[in-house]
Order: C-alpha cells, then sequence, then structure tokens
C-alpha cells in the first residue's frame, strides 16, 4: 500500500534519481523499524545451503552491498549484490537508465558502476544481515576481455570469505565485449581457472561456497548446448537464467524504446522462462537453477518454477509493483 502511493512521486523523478532515493529512503524506515515485511518460511536446499523461502533478490539493485540489512527486512530468502568490480568505476554516462512504464520495463546501460570490491568487503562486514548472501562478480571496463579471467580471480578472492554464493557475470550488455565469455575458449578458460581457484580456496578456509553462472537470455541454440556442456565439465554450483535481453520487440515504439542497454521487466519473461526451460531440459537436475526475468506477480514465479527454477530472483517488478510482489510470489511457489 505504501508503495503504490510513492511510485506516482518516484516516478516523477528521474530513474537513477528515484532508484537513490528509495534505497535511502528503504534503509531509513529500516533504521527507525518503520519497514518489515514478514514472510512464512517455504524452506528450500539448493546447491547446498538451506534457504528460508525461494524468492530472492537479484543482482544490480544494491551494487555495493550498502542497503543489505534494509533489503533482507522486505522478506528475501536470499539477497544477491553486485555486480563489483576489482577497481572502483564509475560506470557510463548518464543518463542510463530509462522505464517504460507501458511496457512494464526497464532498459539501463549502467555499465557496472560500483565503488570496487573492497569497499562491497566493507559493507559486508558492517551489516548485520546473517542470511544467505550471494556476491555478483564481473571485470573492470579498462580490463581487456583476453585478461577478464583476472578481474573474476581478484574478485572470488576477496569476496570468497564472505559471500554464500558467488556469481561469474559474463552476460551484461553493458561492458564491452563482456558476452564473448559465454561462448568458445573464453567460457573454457574462465570456468576452468576459477573452477580451481574456488577448490583451492575452498581448502584453504575449510568453507565450500559454490559457484555460479549467469548467461543472457540471447542465446542460440547452440550456445545453451554448449554453456550447458562446460556447466557440466567444470561442475559448476549454479546457473542463473537470464539477464536482460538486447532484443526490443514489444517496445520498439516506446518512447526510449532505441535506447541502448540490457531490456528486462515484462518484455523478457518469454524469453528468458524459454532460456530456462532449454536449460532445465539439458541439465536434468544435475545443476540447481535461478530463474529471473520479467516476473510481476506471483503466477509468473511459478511458471519459472515449472520451467525448471529452484529459486526465482526479483528486480524490475519489485520497481513497478512494490516489495508486496515478494511476498505474493512465495505464496504462489511451491
Amino acid at each position: 500500500m505504501l508503495y503504490s502511493l510513492a511510485r506516482p512521486f518516484l516516478f516523477s523523478l528521474a530513474p537513477e534519481r528515484a532508484h537513490d532515493l528509495t534505497l535511502s529512503l528503504l534503509k531509513s524506515s529500516y533504521k527507525l523499524r518503520l519497514m518489515r515485511q514478514n514472510i512464512e518460511p517455504k524452506p528450500v536446499t539448493c546447491m547446498g545451503i538451506q534457504f528460508p523461502n525461494p524468492v530472492g533478490l537479484a543482482a544490480g539493485l544494491d551494487k555495493n552491498g550498502a542497503y543489505i540489512d534494509a533489503l533482507a527486512s522486505l522478506g528475501f530468502g536470499f539477497i544477491e549484490i553486485g555486480t563489483i568490480t576489482p577497481r572502483p568505476q564509475a560506470g557510463n554516462p548518464q543518463p542510463r537508465l530509462f522505464r517504460l512504464p507501458k511496457a512494464n520495463a526497464i532498459i539501463n546501460r549502467m555499465g557496472f558502476n560500483n565503488d570496487g570490491v573492497d569497499k562491497l568487503i566493507e559493507n559486508v562486514k558492517a551489516s548485520q544481515y546473517k542470511g544467505i548472501l550471494g556476491i555478483n562478480i564481473g571485470k573492470n571496463a579498462d580490463t581487456a576481455v583476453e585478461d577478464a579471467v583476472s578481474d573474476y580471480l581478484i574478485c572470488l578472492e576477496k569476496v570468497y570469505n564472505y559471500a554464500s554464493y558467488i556469481t561469474l557475470n559474463i552476460s551484461s550488455p553493458n561492458t564491452k565485449n563482456l558476452r564473448s565469455l559465454q561462448s568458445g575458449h573464453a567460457l573454457t578458460e574462465l570456468l576452468e581457472t576459477v573452477k580451481k581457484r574456488q577448490l583451492e580456496l575452498a581448502e584453504e578456509f575449510q568453507h565450500y561456497v559454490p559457484l555460479v553462472l549467469k548467461v543472457a537470455p540471447d542465446l542460440t541454440e547452440t550456445d545453451i548446448d554448449f554453456i550447458a556442456s562446460q556447466l557440466l565439465e567444470f561442475k559448476i554450483d549454479g546457473l542463473i537464467v537470464t539477464n536482460t535481453t538486447l532484443s526490443r520487440e514489444g517496445v520498439e515504439e516506446l518512447p526510449f524504446g532505441d535506447e541502448a542497454g540490457g531490456l528486462s521487466g515484462a518484455p523478457v519473461f518469454e524469453k528468458s522462462t524459454q532460456c530456462l526451460a532449454a536449460f532445465s531440459k539439458l541439465l536434468k537436475d544435475q545443476i540447481p537453477l535461478i530463474g529471473v526475468g520479467g516476473i510481476l506477480q506471483g503466477e509468473q514465479a511459478a511458471t519459472k518454477q515449472q520451467a525448471g527454477a529452484q529459486l526465482i530472483q526479483l528486480y524490475s517488478g519489485l520497481i513497478y509493483t512494490g516489495p508486496k510482489l515478494i511476498k505474493d510470489c512465495v505464496d504462489s511457489l511451491n
């Protein structure tokens, strides 16, 4: 109810300003104990971790882990922060975030704007959150794609002891050539190297932290077959399906519909769910799947589950629907 009253005001602001203000207000409300959404437990075990419920926050909303406690008060079963890079970076020039309200959609070309991995770790240490925390890692924009593995290793090593699971983001369309890591030798090298280091860190810390890959919805059947084979070969612990799409189907004629960047929200639901089902068919429950993309109501969360997802994540739907979406999704899942 409160969000439905606040939304017209927030939508009157520039999207990035509204994003920052919403998080600041949420943090203030949390500190004043004005914000808490109680959700009945619906535990699910995935990747060897017991989640209190299967509905999580997708990466991108809290890039630096500065709002973990406040976001946790909304009732998420898990929270994923990032994408984080080894060094701080400003991201792409503004404006870089666009609402398409008629389509319940968003286009962003943020470009991994973040304060760097060391600042994220400071924020995680300062939080009181004891729940399931995913940390999403990427490469700096000025790191050549041929050297990307080194950036992922830096982040992996630094966040390993602070994460419940770690996500390799190779699917954002807003860092030049990043998506090339989803195919061929580049993917093989990344997964082989990072998996080897994960096992070394597990031995060092005497604690195993699952490794998850996040892919784009803009994959061919050949791409999906290859990625699935690599996930199985290198025993990757989970797969997030999917990131934003480069497609503009359904929004071509809308204001801002031709802006560069990744499209999220309602228009990506069908494409991301088809991608999810394709991976589910190939992986046959050998690797857990996390479904994300275009969920604006509980029934759509259930559709993701039926397509093979053990967990689901929300982001753009929260902007259009508000925190009640979390409860609607939990209630709709088995």
